[in-house]
């Protein structure tokens, strides 16, 4: 129930925003959502958000999902690639892996 309280929700996301600029820096952060083939999804997650301050947080949420979806889609590939390096986990990750089609990074172009 408290999963989509507003106040949660839009505190999240400031402290997202602001944790990102505090590890990559503001430059790189603006430059990040400003790109030209990430602009679909900012404009999705910044629409999300407001749709959450005008009270429909679940709608908000899954735009906002599917903002940060294309934002950080490349990195999932990433991600998947380093639990795969997991000791308990990532023989099962890498054969779940495997199934879907491996892990492949199309596009390295995070800030960092």
């Amino acid at each position: 129930m408290m999963f989509f309280d507003r106040a949660m929700l839009a505190m999240g996301n400031i402290l997202f925003i602001l944790g990102l600029t505090l590890i990559i820096g503001f430059a790189k952060t603006l430059a990040f959502f400003a790109r030209r083939q990430k602009i679909k999804g900012t404009a999705a997650f910044g629409g999300g958000i407001m749709l959450i301050l005008l009270r429909w947080t679940f709608v908000g949420f899954m735009v906002e999902l599917y903002g940060i979806f294309v934002l950080f889609g490349d990195f999932f590939a990433t991600i998947a690639g380093v639990v795969t390096s997991v000791p308990v986990v990532g023989p099962y990750v890498a054969v779940v892996l495997d199934k879907m089609g491996g892990v492949a990074r199309r596009n390295a172009e995070l800030p960092v």
